[in-house]
């Protein structure tokens, strides 16, 4: 088992139980299971983790909400895209006029 992998476990075991994550008590519970994890990992997930609310994160992974954000955006972008090729348009315009001049690049 990775290291992180033991200290997500460990946190969501605290989570379970409603008891305040911290990186004392996600030490205790990896040191418990026996797997050895660097000291840097548990201050990391406990700073992380921090003032968030696990159960609603894990309950609201594949909620509608989340997936009408993500077509909102995706309209937005198509939207926009459909914009881009007007403008593209009219910038080739430009360029053709200036070979209406009698001069080219390549000339």
């Amino acid at each position: 088992m990775s290291a992180e992998l033991a200290v997500v476990y460990a946190a969501l075991i605290l989570e379970d139980d409603n008891v305040e994550i911290t990186a004392d008590k996600l030490q205790t519970l990896v040191s418990a299971a026996g797997i050895e994890v660097e000291p840097i990992w548990f201050s990391l997930y406990a700073k992380a983790l921090a003032g968030q609310d696990l159960k609603a994160l894990l309950l609201n992974v594949g909620a509608p909400g989340a997936a009408s954000a993500g077509a909102v955006g995706a309209a937005a972008g198509g939207a926009a895209a459909a914009d881009a090729p007007a403008e593209e348009a009219k910038e080739e315009e430009k360029e053709e006029s200036d070979d209406d001049m009698g001069f080219g690049l390549f000339d």
